[in-house]
C-alpha cells in the first residue's frame, strides 16, 4: 500500500498507474480516519467495482464549528493504516492542511438551501467545510467513483447536488448504514460514549424505526435522556440528531 502525503506525490502515483495501464477504474473512499466496519464496507464495495481503490485520511478542520470537537476528534493513525493494509487498499492519501488549503480557506463552496436545515441549522458553516474539502479531494484524486455512507444522509444528498451543479466527472456511490448488534449506527464518535451512554445510544435507532411520527420520536428520545436537535422527514427518510453528554449522534431510516 502506497502512503502519499502531498498533492505532488499523489499526482506522480496516479500518473504511474495511467502510464503502466494498471488503472481501468479508480474508486475513492474519503475519510477522517478513526476507521471502523462502516468504512470497511465502503472499501469493499469500491474494490468490487474498480481496479484500483484509494482512501484518504484527513481530519478537515473547516467542518468543525466547535474547537473542542476538533481537538478531541480521535486520530488513531497507526490503527487506521493497519486496517487499510489488511483490507488491501492500493493507496492512502494523507495530506496536511497546507496541502489542501493553500488559500487558508479564503475560497469555499456553499449551498443556500438544504445545507441550512437539519444538521446545518445546528452547526453553522459545517456543510460549507464539507463541500469545500470534498470538491478539493475529488479534483485532486480524479476518481471514477467515490463512496459515501448513507448514515450521513444530508451530507450524501448535498454531495450529489455538488456533483450535478459543477458537472464533476465522478459517480457517487452510496452504501447502507452499518450498525452494531444493538442497532447503533457505527460512527467514529461512538468511542466517546461512556458505558451508560453507550447502552442508551441504541435507543436512537429503535425510536426512529418504531416511532409513528417525528414528534413521537422526539418525545421518546427526550424521555430517554437525549438532547434532541431535530427529528424530521426528508427525501424518503426520517433523520435525527441527538446528543448524550457531549457526544452528538446522527442517524436515519427509510420511511415506510
Amino acid at each position: 500500500m502506497k502512503i502519499l502525503t502531498t498533492v505532488a506525490e499523489w499526482n506522480d502515483y496516479r500518473g504511474s498507474l495511467v502510464q503502466g495501464n494498471r488503472i481501468r477504474a479508480l474508486g475513492f473512499v474519503p475519510t477522517m480516519g478513526a476507521l471502523h466496519a462502516g468504512h470497511r464496507s465502503l472499501l469493499r464495495q469500491s474494490q468490487q467495482e474498480n481496479s484500483c481503490t484509494v482512501a484518504s485520511i484527513f481530519v478537515n478542520p473547516t467542518q468543525f464549528n466547535q474547537a473542542v470537537d476538533l481537538a478531541t476528534y480521535p486520530r488513531p493513525a497507526e490503527q487506521d493504516l493497519a486496517m487499510l493494509r489488511q483490507q488491501g487498499v492500493d493507496a492512502v492519501f494523507t495530506p496536511g492542511y497546507p496541502d489542501l488549503y493553500p488559500d487558508d480557506y479564503r475560497y469555499r463552496v456553499s449551498e443556500s438551501g438544504i445545507s441550512q436545515r437539519f444538521c446545518g441549522a445546528h452547526r453553522p458553516g459545517h456543510f460549507e467545510g464539507v463541500l469545500t474539502v470534498v470538491m478539493k479531494l475529488l479534483n485532486i484524486v480524479r476518481p471514477d467513483r467515490a463512496y459515501f455512507g448513507e448514515k450521513d444522509y444530508q451530507q450524501l444528498h448535498l454531495i450529489r447536488g455538488l456533483i450535478a451543479a459543477f458537472f464533476l466527472p465522478v459517480e457517487i456511490r452510496s452504501c447502507p448504514v452499518v450498525r452494531e448488534t444493538d442497532g447503533l449506527a457505527m460512527s467514529s464518535r461512538n468511542r466517546r460514549l461512556d458505558a451508560q451512554q453507550r447502552r442508551q445510544a441504541a435507543r436512537l435507532y429503535r425510536a426512529l424505526k418504531n416511532g409513528s411520527s417525528p414528534r413521537q420520536v422526539r418525545d421518546e428520545l427526550e424521555q430517554a435522556g437525549f438532547a434532541v436537535d431535530y427529528v424530521e422527514d426528508f427525501d424518503g427518510r426520517r433523520l435525527a440528531a441527538a446528543s448524550l453528554g457531549s457526544t452528538r449522534l446522527i442517524d436515519n431510516v427509510p420511511l415506510g
